[in-house]
């Protein structure tokens, strides 16, 4: 793990792919690497408020309405609560 130029934090810090990677069998999970950082908990946090984070929170909507744990007006307000997010994010 390399620290950035003002040597404050991780140059992975806040990147998805790099801290909640998805593995092989389709799952996210944190790396030992980044479970080892302090900076852990803020990291993920930054990860999963981005533009690709609430794509990822989009796809644990869809998991749990294709499990049965939450009907489909509750995926329809997620999901539009979710879109519109993402489109803040973009402008």
């Amino acid at each position: 793990m390399s620290i950035d130029e003002h040597g404050k934090r991780p140059a992975c810090f806040g990147l998805l792919d790099k801290v909640f990677p998805m593995d092989d069998e389709g799952l996210r999970t944190s790396p030992d690497a980044c479970l080892e950082c302090p900076d852990k908990t803020e990291c993920l946090k930054t990860a999963m408020g981005a533009k690709e984070g609430l794509v990822v929170k989009g796809e644990f909507v869809d998991k749990a309405y294709y499990a049965g744990a939450i009907g489909f007006m509750e995926r329809w307000s997620r999901k539009k609560s979710l879109y519109y997010k993402i489109k803040e994010k973009k402008e």
